[in-house]
């Protein structure tokens, strides 16, 4: 029986999704949890993997168009019964279907080793991104040991058995339908914005009225860490399966100076300022398409190793759209990069509601002088960055927020914490 492809509901707060770009198209087969077409909401863009194995019968909202969660857009029937030249119906909305509708598609023929697959990781909690990995790298989720909520297979479970078996190397992971090339612009032409831009422009010009925005620079010394991470990156990278990145020390410093600094760490809730539990470190990412801000939840309670895999993990989330809204919802405190692309530092706008947003600047070879413990003075190649601090001034006054920076500045410069 064919099986309903309905617009997902991504969040309790997400209403409808824009449909950006169908991955297959018509008569196309797919496999179950494969990329089928991707969506951008007011939170997130994101791939929409497809419910069940067989051939794309029928697309029922085209490109460009916003319809209601649960809506069907898409039809996938078996392979037995399926059209290969069902043409793509008007653009217009279809009706809401209720979920309850969703049918699951008939198994296509026992020779497909990927339905087996597919029939075998059902019987595992695990999420889609999770079995397609266990595909890609040869696993049987059923061998995996689970440490998510009532163990559920997780991504990093995965990886680790994959680190420690002793098989055979993992198969190659399936090679993925090429995507069109971007349309060429031409200047004079006039091209729409893309949802996650109209999205991006509105919420920097409500900061903007909303916020007394004013900012702080403080030049720090990263000669000390940059050596550290120099000797230790890969070893680090051996055992952990992760690369060793300077954000981990930016967030971690930042965390320190919260937890002494809370008020930095608030927001304001009318005539009243929430004094937040937990330190929720939003990452500004760069995408190819725009810019987004993961949520690494309760920050403050990770060790460093914790830290870099997280950061790692929303940053690798964000550029393959398999955010959910609950990644980016909830920071209390933000961290954006613009010396990754050379900047020597940035002005940055505050991610309402925070109260403050610290932007890091390219860590640069500059002479410094240096003043030895007996007062002499020296000249030195050093490595250095340089740190600012956007914050709300109806809030922080400037006193606090320079006091927030020098704590910042001397956990940096003098960091002491085990890396891992």
């Amino acid at each position: 029986m064919p099986t309903d492809v309905v617009m997902p509901q991504m969040g309790e707060s997400i209403f409808e999704g824009t449909i950006t770009k169908w991955l297959k198209k018509p008569g196309d087969k797919v496999q179950r949890d494969e990329p089928l077409f991707e969506i951008s909401t007011d939170k997130v863009d994101a791939e929409i993997p497809a419910p069940a194995s067989g051939i794309l019968q029928e697309i029922k909202v085209s490109e460009g168009n916003t319809v209601q969660v649960n809506t069907v857009v898409a039809v996938i029937g078996d392979a037995s019964g399926a059209s290969a030249s069902v043409p793509v119906k008007a653009a217009a909305p279809a009706p809401a279907a209720a979920a309850s509708a969703k049918k699951e598609a008939s198994a296509p023929p026992p020779p497909a080793a990927s339905a087996v697959e597919d029939e075998e990781d059902s019987d595992v909690r695990s999420s889609p991104l999770v079995r397609k990995l266990a595909r890609e790298h040869n696993v049987d989720l059923a061998k995996v040991s689970g440490t998510g909520t009532g163990a559920r297979v997780t991504k990093q479970d995965v990886l680790d058995f994959v680190e420690h078996r002793t098989a055979a190397p993992a198969a190659p992971p399936a090679p993925r339908q090429a995507s069109a090339p971007a349309p060429v612009v031409i200047p004079g032409d006039l091209v729409p914005m893309s949802q996650m831009r109209k999205i991006i422009a509105l919420r920097m010009i409500e900061s903007r009225r909303t916020s007394a925005h004013v900012h702080c620079m403080f030049e720090v010394d990263m000669t000390r860490i940059v050596n550290l991470r120099n000797k230790l990156k890969n070893g680090f990278e051996q055992r952990h399966g992760a690369r060793l990145t300077f954000m981990p020390f930016f967030v971690r410093a930042a965390i320190i100076a919260l937890q002494q600094f809370p008020i930095v760490n608030g927001s304001l809730e009318g005539d009243s300022v929430r004094y937040h539990k937990h330190v929720n470190a939003g990452i500004a990412v760069a995408l190819d398409w725009g810019l987004i801000v993961p949520v690494l939840k309760s920050a403050d309670e990770l060790n460093f190793l914790g830290l870099q895999r997280g950061i790692t993990d929303l940053g690798e989330r964000a550029r393959s759209k398999k955010l959910m809204p609950a990644d980016v919802d909830g920071a209390t405190f933000t961290i954006t990069n613009p010396g990754q692309f050379g900047a020597v530092f940035g002005l940055p706008i505050i991610n309402q509601p925070n109260l403050a947003i610290m932007g890091v600047g390219g860590i640069t070879k500059q002479p410094l002088v240096i003043t030895d413990k007996d007062g002499a003075d020296s000249i030195a190649i050093r490595s250095v960055v340089h740190l600012t601090l956007g914050y709300d001034h109806r809030i922080v006054d400037g006193a606090l927020a320079d006091q927030f920076m020098v704590v910042v500045k001397k956990t940096l410069e003098n960091w002491g914490e085990e890396v891992g």
